[in-house]
């Protein structure tokens, strides 16, 4: 085994690295895999060591690398708990993970020296804030003495994930530790209290007084943190567009590059076979419909729509208000038209509840029971029929059915009846009276009531498999359901919608959220993929919510062919979020802090490394935008493909051609579901067309 340092060696910094918390963790722990691919052994996460996860997902061991084995040795020498090992995850990434704990005897010393050379100090109550000092001066101390033992030819890449690491980018600079840094926020600290408030946030960006707005809200020592790091990374970025224009009026530096957040659809995508998860999830979920519905249950499940919202409880930024209000109008223009489309609508929020709702249990328990008599009854007939065949005599109804099961039959269907109206919320809540989501929909009336085309179900719980009422795990459901309405006011990214697309639902975004935004610059007419974007940005709340109702009605108007063929479109979409094309983003950022510290190693590996031949492939669609290692600094970040209008798409005035002669191969092998669709994807290579000169396609 060598004892030489690698030529370039790089760590991702989060707090969520093998620890469960939000958003950031899904980003990182989808991303390994496509990273690991990409840097081999010479990748290492560094997070914190939160026992109740690295338990179950870390298989610990002692580094191979010596450089590393002596730094954590050193580590440990002065008492500071360091676990080493592998995350069990794909790509099987290294990971180094601090023990807070061990770390609060120098967290007074730590706090000074922060102060004294940033200025920033913490108050005492922020218990937070004070595990963010130990973690950035842990991962501070481990980049230095990694330095010290690595000497000073290799090259060193630090990526740090939002503010809750930047302190270790901060002291790094302090240090003067010569590390190429980059710093990703994935949505601003200032910029989520602020919506919080329900202010006019994006048309009021650049007239806030971020002092004082921190201030008054007792965070403006985290948002100096945040700030702070921004401003000291080599290479700042964001996730998206809309996030960058938030960071360059809060956080005050517009950010060099957008690294897109992805996912890891090896194991979600389906192929053809979506078609058939679709509908086996599907029929879990008229189950759990006719047992909520019971003595009130008049649906025709074959012209049933189900849609569904999911997230945090942010009531007003996940864009609940909307959805409800639209919902409610969308109810009213049903029932004009005399419409035999029901809509049942989901919302899926974690709330504060007591227990499952008695009556949504006795539903589930009536229909079971029910089900169960009539699948003995019906085994009966079964067998009689048979036997009175094979007696060569033609069966009567008195051979059939027997007086008793007439009873049975008769005892169920008592039983079925109900003179309430079908609960509203699965469980019963905490604050029934002050909840918000339970306001607003006493307000729009919508109480599940026979004339209404619109029944509402709220599950204030994440969805289960253990679950006695909905026993379906989220992925499944989304699955099952027809469309996602996600109308969020403040989204960054949105991985509801994304995680959408690669399982080939439609659904519903807006222009305020990243996937929005990302769409939009990719799909010349997003809705023919499935992708509806409402306008939150440049529309007034009352114009945006016609908007997203026409969107819905279109939806209930389509027919079950055209919504298979749309699913189809869709599903196709998953390719363009996969993290073997976005990672390149992510490889982007490294090379251009690279540039901008070490920029003599990348004309070295210019000159004399095979890989100056290496091609990379930019994060299209269906297409090569091939770019030699040379060229990829210069490639503008603006650099994108737009995918046609499909050929299969109705015809419009401005877009109207012949279709393709050409079927696709992935058409032929599915003939079940897909059989309705012409096999047009619109994806072909002659199609795309990048919209920027720069780039080769």
């Amino acid at each position: 085994m060598t004892t030489e340092p690698p030529a370039l060696f790089t760590f991702e910094v989060a707090l969520e690295v093998a620890n469960k918390v939000g958003g950031i963790y899904t980003v990182i722990r989808s991303k390994a895999e496509s990273t690991v691919e990409e840097l081999g052994e010479d990748y290492c996460m560094i997070g914190i060591c939160n026992e109740k996860y690295v338990a179950m997902e870390v298989d610990k061991m002692e580094p191979t690398m010596p450089q590393m084995k002596k730094t954590v040795d050193l580590m440990r020498s002065q008492n500071i708990g360091v676990v080493t090992g592998r995350w069990l995850i794909e790509g099987y990434p290294k990971v180094v993970l601090f023990d807070l704990d061990t770390a609060w005897p120098n967290y007074n010393s730590w706090s000074w020296e922060m102060f004294e050379k940033t200025g920033i100090g913490i108050p005492d109550h922020d218990t937070e804030a004070k595990k963010c000092i130990l973690f950035g001066f842990l991962t501070a101390w481990f980049l230095g003495e990694f330095r010290a033992q690595c000497g000073e030819k290799p090259v060193l890449v630090a990526h740090f994930h939002e503010w809750l690491s930047g302190v270790g980018l901060l002291m790094t600079r302090m240090r003067q530790i010569d590390v190429s840094t980059v710093f990703t926020t994935h949505a601003t600290l200032l910029g989520r209290y602020l919506c919080a408030a329900n202010v006019d946030f994006y048309n009021n960006l650049d007239k806030f007084e971020c002092d004082t707005e921190a201030g008054n809200r007792q965070i403006y020592h985290r948002y100096c943190m945040e700030r702070a790091a921004a401003h000291s990374a080599h290479v700042f970025s964001t996730v998206s567009d809309i996030t960058s224009l938030e960071a360059q009026h809060l956080l005050k530096r517009k950010p060099d590059l957008i690294l897109p957040n992805g996912l890891s659809i090896k194991n979600t995508q389906c192929l053809h076979e979506f078609q058939n998860l679709h509908a086996i999830a599907k029929d879990k979920i008229h189950n759990f419909v006719t047992g909520h519905f019971y003595g009130h249950f008049d649906l025709n499940l074959d012209k049933t729509v189900y849609m569904f919202i999911a997230g945090r409880y942010e009531y007003s930024n996940k864009g609940a208000d909307m959805y409800i209000e639209c919902l409610s109008r969308l109810n009213h223009r049903l029932k004009m038209t005399n419409s035999d489309t029901t809509v049942v609508a989901f919302l899926i929020f974690p709330a504060a509840t007591n227990n499952f709702n008695v009556e949504s249990l006795r539903g589930q328990a009536v229909v079971k029971q029910l089900k169960e008599t009539v699948d003995a009854i019906k085994n009966n007939v079964g067998n009689k029929v048979l036997d009175q065949c094979l007696r060569g005599r033609m069966p009567t109804n008195d051979d059939l059915l027997e007086r008793d099961d007439l009873i049975k039959l008769k005892r169920c269907m008592y039983a079925n009846q109900s003179t309430a109206l079908p609960p509203i919320v699965t469980h019963n809540m905490a604050d029934d009276a002050n909840d918000p989501i339970l306001n607003q929909i006493r307000s729009a009336k919508l109480f599940n009531s026979k004339s209404d085309r619109v029944k509402i179900i709220f599950h204030p719980e994440f969805l289960s498999q253990t679950s006695p009422l909905l026993s379906m795990d989220y992925d499944e459901f989304v699955r099952g359901c027809h469309l996602g309405v996600f109308p969020s006011y403040y989204e960054p990214w949105g991985y509801t919608p994304a995680e959408c697309t690669v399982k080939g639902i439609p659904s519903v975004t807006t222009n305020l959220s990243g996937f929005g935004c990302f769409m939009q610059s990719h799909l010349s007419d997003p809705e023919a993929y499935g992708i509806y974007i409402v306008d939150r940005r440049f529309k007034s709340g009352d114009e945006s919510c016609h908007q997203l109702t026409d969107y819905l009605y279109h939806f209930c108007r389509m027919s079950r062919r055209e919504r298979i063929i749309q699913r189809n479109r869709t599903e196709r979409l998953s390719e363009l979020l996969d993290w073997s094309r976005l990672s390149m983003y992510y490889t982007n950022a490294r090379r251009l802090a690279i540039d901008r510290t070490r920029p003599e190693f990348l004309e070295q590996q210019r000159s004399i490394s095979p890989v100056s031949h290496r091609v990379f492939v930019l994060p299209c669609l269906s297409c090569l935008v091939i770019l030699s290692y040379t060229n990829l600094l210069r490639v503008p970040q603006t650099a994108s493909v737009r995918l046609p209008r499909p050929y299969s798409a109705p015809s419009s005035p401005f877009s109207s051609r012949a279709a393709s002669p050409y079927q696709s191969d992935e058409d032929e092998d599915a003939k079940v579901f897909d059989e309705d669709d012409d096999g047009d994807s619109g994806l072909h290579t002659g199609n795309l067309a990048s919209t920027d000169s720069e780039s080769v396609v």
